[in-house]
């Protein structure tokens, strides 16, 4: 545990002349207020504030100041910046002006959430393998979806153009503490992918959160653009954000394939998979990525081979994993951890089986949402993520969301002009 006085220590040491104060927004959008170490004392007592719309993207009227509180274990200088003036990265949780964590910061939820775990005597580790693809800018720096490369899964240099940008982000990411099991070169041009180490799930969720603000950042180095959109084009598979989770009571793995408590776990992650896709698919284009295929899951279903499965059981060197598939890249990591997290939960309480519970289903009810605003519909009718997120947080969303579907259904398409033009 880190405290107040090594943080001071390091600062200097290390010649630290910024400090970027991190939170994501209720939609994982990464927000930072950037201060001097001549404020550290004042924002390591707490007392740094800002507009409370900021945790909205300013998409929602939210009149009260919110409080920054670092979380000083999260503290991390950034290896891609200059060494003279070094920058430095800490994570803040939301609190209000009482002192008192704000129900609606995403990270405050999952804390509650892993707790809720714990007093069940369940402890759940996360690793995530996160997909992004690399793409150049325009003469304006305006990113684009061009690609000079046709390299495909697992290939090398020099067919794979973006080799040495993912060896720079492993390095960085190793030197600010991550520990990257493998990355490699994705199915489609321009994709990549780099796989995390398990760990507890807030700190799996800071680690993605931290991820993608440095795969961002490097990527601009090389003269591209790093993006987590799901499906930027038509004709390629889309990005991915599987999450591994491995479950344990009172220190005892509880995931083999024939204890019940692995199964139930898997059956509530199946029956509350429509709920959670507003969350763990939260975008228009998330479900352009779901129905096109290229092993994106569709179907709520499980399996201990199949690529395309919702859920896939797996069990690497000895250990017992379920493998979350249909989760992608824009989603916000602390819901979508504290949500699927909370579905397995339930899963394990109310004993449901998920081979009897899909055998239940007809195959009509079997698809996930063909679009966000199914996926919406069945988030804001939910009980269960009521109870997780809040009403409050959940009538938010929901309106949010819904406004960006009709955002969305008022655009005349370039398909459209080129269906419809000439024939009507």
């Amino acid at each position: 545990m880190a405290n107040r006085e090594e943080i001071l220590r390091l600062i200097e040491e290390e010649d630290v002349e910024f400090i970027r104060l991190q939170f994501v927004d209720m939609f994982g959008n990464l927000k930072n207020i950037a201060v001097t170490p001549g404020q550290m004392d004042r924002v390591i007592n707490n007392e740094y504030f800002f507009d409370g719309s900021a945790l909205f993207d300013n998409l929602y009227q939210y009149d009260e100041e919110l409080y920054l509180h670092p979380d000083l274990d999260t503290f991390v200088i950034l290896p891609w910046r200059p060494q003279q003036g070094r920058v430095g990265k800490i994570i803040c949780d939301v609190y209000n002006s009482e002192g008192k964590p704000f129900a609606l910061c995403p990270r405050t939820i999952l804390k509650k959430v892993i707790n809720k775990g714990k007093e069940q005597g369940y402890k759940c580790l996360v690793d995530a393998e996160c997909e992004f693809f690399l793409f150049h800018t325009d003469e304006n720096g305006i990113p684009t979806i061009v690609t000079h490369e046709s390299a495909g899964y697992m290939d090398v240099g020099p067919i794979d153009l973006g080799e040495n940008a993912r060896r720079d982000m492993v390095l960085n990411l190793e030197e600010m503490g991550f520990e990257i099991e493998s990355s490699h070169h994705e199915k489609a041009p321009a994709q990549h992918e780099i796989d995390f180490r398990q760990g507890e799930c807030k700190k799996a969720a800071d680690q993605l959160v931290t991820f993608k603000f440095a795969v961002r950042s490097i990527a601009k180095r090389f003269g591209l653009y790093a993006t987590f959109m799901p499906k930027p084009r038509m004709d390629v598979a889309g990005s991915g954000m599987h999450l591994n989770f491995s479950l344990f009571k009172n220190g005892e793995d509880v995931l083999g394939y024939d204890n019940p408590e692995g199964r139930y776990f898997i059956g509530g992650i199946l029956k509350y998979a429509k709920e959670l896709c507003a969350i763990t698919n939260p975008i228009v284009n998330s479900y352009k990525r779901l129905l096109s295929g290229f092993d994106a899951p569709g179907r709520i279903n499980w399996s201990r081979k199949g690529e395309n499965a919702l859920v896939k059981f797996r069990k690497t060197f000895g250990q017992t994993k379920i493998e979350l598939r249909f989760p992608d890249p824009s989603a916000n990591p602390y819901l979508a951890l504290a949500v699927t997290f909370a579905a397995g939960l339930r899963g394990v309480n109310e004993c449901i089986d998920p081979d009897e519970y899909a055998a239940s289903l007809s195959e009509e009810e079997l698809k996930l949402p063909e679009n966000l605003k199914d996926a919406v519909e069945a988030f804001e009718n939910s009980t269960l993520l009521k109870e997780v997120l809040g009403e409050e947080f959940v009538a938010i969303y929901s309106s949010v969301k819904k406004k960006e579907w009709n955002d969305y259904m008022l655009q005349v398409s370039d398909w459209e002009v080129n269906k419809y033009l000439s024939k009507m």
